[in-house]
């Protein structure tokens, strides 16, 4: 039995089939821009290239994550901070209602405008975010606070959840709190740092007309200050904080990239090159090829 693959020709479909992989190869780093398209071109760096990219997914949920938080806390520090200068106003309010020289109708008209503050407070501890309560803790679809100016004591009871787990990751790997609860903020089991019955005291006895209490409950309301400011220092902290983390996950994710791109990325001067030496080296060889004896032992034979 003679065979057409005799050695030469073996010698030259492999060598045939070495360049033409080599020619593949090479278009298709171009065609890519990576080095690496398949687990054979460089098995050893298959695994890393994995974990360098489950990183970087990681990385880029942990900023989602960021970018929404962020959005909740500014609007929480806005929130606070409307408060904050909502309840300057009452103490001006409070303090202009203690002059002697205030009768029982200005006291009544001032006493309206505090319940303005008052509905104000009850409205911006309602605060909303993608349809969440952010100052209602864990239970984020429930309404935190009422107000009815016609009952005695026109703050509902804390409707929120008691507990407040609310944290975000950094994409350092740490985790912090985020949030406050509508009742730590505004009302506070602390006389001396409780907002809503500060301004409610300071309603009522504007309503009676009645000097000495006014002055009293505008005591009161230089006491409740400070603790409204510590809220809305703490939001200032955790904003910054979450600004660090954006800037922090921004370069994580661009140094994750660059890793990557340093192992996959394609030399394309080298892979250019590499392409014309693959078709100078085939055109060759076929070329070579063409001009073999291509007589066989039936010719000779004839």
């Amino acid at each position: 039995m003679i065979s057409n693959l005799n050695s030469s020709n073996s010698r030259f479909l492999y060598s045939l089939n070495s360049i033409e992989k080599r020619l593949n190869t090479a278009q298709q780093q171009l065609s890519s821009g990576k080095r690496i398209n398949v687990a054979a071109d460089s098995p050893d760096d298959v695994l890393p290239l994995l974990s360098s990219r489950a990183q970087m997914e990681s990385a880029k949920q942990i900023n989602t994550n960021l970018d929404r938080t962020q959005t909740e806390v500014n609007a929480a520090e806005k929130a606070l901070q409307q408060a904050s200068n909502g309840f300057e106003r009452a103490r001006v309010l409070g303090s202009q209602g203690g002059s002697d020289l205030q009768d029982a109708q200005s006291r009544q008209t001032l006493a309206r405008e505090v319940e303005a503050v008052m509905e104000q407070m009850v409205a911006l501890a309602r605060t909303t975010v993608e349809g969440r309560y952010i100052f209602s803790g864990d239970g984020d679809h429930l309404i935190p606070y009422t107000i009815d100016l016609s009952q005695n004591d026109p703050y509902s009871a804390y409707a929120g959840a008691t507990t407040n787990t609310r944290e975000v990751q950094h994409p350092n790997g740490s985790r912090f709190q985020i949030a406050k609860t509508a009742d730590e903020i505004f009302d506070s089991t602390d006389p001396n740092s409780n907002v809503f019955d500060s301004l409610a005291q300071l309603r009522s006895a504007l309503l009676a007309n009645d000097g000495d209490a006014i002055r009293a409950a505008n005591e009161r309301l230089n006491e409740v200050a400070p603790h409204l400011e510590r809220m809305l220092a703490y939001y200032g902290t955790v904003q910054n904080r979450v600004a660090a983390g954006v800037e922090y996950g921004k370069k994580l994710v661009l140094d994750i990239q660059t890793q990557i791109a340093a192992v996959e990325s394609a030399d394309l001067s080298a892979a250019i090159l590499e392409q014309q030496q693959a078709q100078v080296n085939l055109s060759a060889a076929l070329q070579s090829r063409a001009q073999l004896d291509r007589r066989s032992l039936f010719d000779y034979l004839r």
